[in-house]
């Protein structure tokens, strides 16, 4: 397909490149009006569009901000992308989405095809805490701000923007041990996410305030995915423990670790009791409903945006900033009733 120029333009009227280009911005001191007219219709007749690329290369800009994830099964992170693009685009700013697929070389690849697109700045969700963080340094020392959003990073001068994990954790399991459970299954995130660590953190201190004993029998690596999770159910269940709850750092693990229990005949939540953090949509489709912790994404992808934006107005004037939202208990059918205080 070729496109409509300037040049083209000029050709089809007989009359300088300059005069089209002036025409076509408007500039009404250098050109007459009856040629701004026909330029104007010639150019609607013959197609053109304006090089909008080419023009912001010119000022140095590209108008465009990428959007780095790590995985696209989740409703979170597209419904994060729909809330940045909405505020990038009343900015002027497109965006390019690019997916990491959980793995480190792919982020590298993300990254690196987003500054060959000459992006202005990149919003980021990291698939491991630091194994790139070389790379995120190098990216911002060239004049391309970063903000992370959602997972944590280490090492890492830059602006994030996450939920408490403790507190979501601890919110989520207290309320499990105050509807009676007990012996609480905790399904882990993987050790190179350091949300994982904060979410085991929330469940321990909440076991230590109700003087329950903390069994490492109880801590299962759940991993990211519901595969993972089944996986890890079984694993749990093979040990031959007692338990009457099962809590993950994803739901996509909880939800195959729940995939098992209901072939095996647990009744949930009469017999097991199930929830999780990071619960999206997901949470409401499956049989009984899954009790969440849910982000709060329309205000993250504001707040990543905002603190973007404000680097790219003032280049280096802008120190980096960590915002610490609050996630909320959704209590649905996968849990019981918290019990009333005598």
């Amino acid at each position: 397909m070729k496109y409509v120029t300037i040049i083209d333009i000029a050709n089809e009227l007989g009359v300088s490149k300059s005069t089209v280009s002036r025409a076509l911005a408007g500039d009404a001191q250098n050109v007459k009006p009856e040629t701004m007219k026909l330029v104007c219709e010639t150019a609607q007749r013959m197609g053109y569009r304006r090089n909008e690329a080419a023009v912001n290369l010119r000022r140095q800009l590209s108008k465009t901000i990428g959007i780095v994830i790590p995985e696209v099964v989740t409703s979170f992170f597209m419904s994060f992308i729909q809330w940045a693009q909405r505020d990038l685009r009343q900015q002027g700013y497109r965006t390019i989405i690019a997916v990491s697929n959980e793995e480190v070389t792919q982020e590298r690849e993300c990254l690196q095809m987003l500054e060959q697109c000459r992006v202005d700045g990149i919003l980021m969700s990291v698939c491991h805490q630091s194994a790139n963080a070389a790379l995120y340094q190098e990216i911002m020392s060239r004049g391309i701000p970063m903000v992370f959003f959602d997972r944590q990073v280490c090492g890492v001068e830059a602006s994030q923007v996450h939920i408490d994990d403790v507190s979501a954790s601890v919110f989520m399991v207290e309320k499990l041990i105050r509807s009676g459970c007990r012996r609480i299954v905790h399904l882990l995130g993987p050790e190179h996410i350091g949300n994982a660590t904060d979410r085991l953190r929330g469940y321990r201190e909440v076991l230590e305030k109700f003087k329950l004993p903390y069994n490492p029998q109880y801590i299962v690596a759940g991993g990211l995915s519901a595969d993972e999770g089944a996986q890890a159910m079984e694993e749990f269940l093979q040990r031959g423990l007692a338990f009457d709850a099962v809590f993950g750092f994803t739901e996509t693990s909880v939800l195959g670790a729940k995939s098992v229990l209901q072939r095996m005949n647990f009744r949930i939540p009469d017999d097991v009791s199930l929830c999780c953090i990071s619960g999206t949509t997901l949470c409401t489709l499956v049989h009984p409903t899954l009790s969440a912790v849910e982000q709060p994404t329309e205000e993250m992808a504001h707040t990543a945006c905002r603190l973007l934006l404000e680097q790219l107005a003032t280049p280096g004037q802008c120190r980096p900033q960590t915002v610490v939202l609050h996630g909320e208990v959704v209590v649905r059918e996968s849990t019981k009733a918290v019990q009333a205080q005598a």
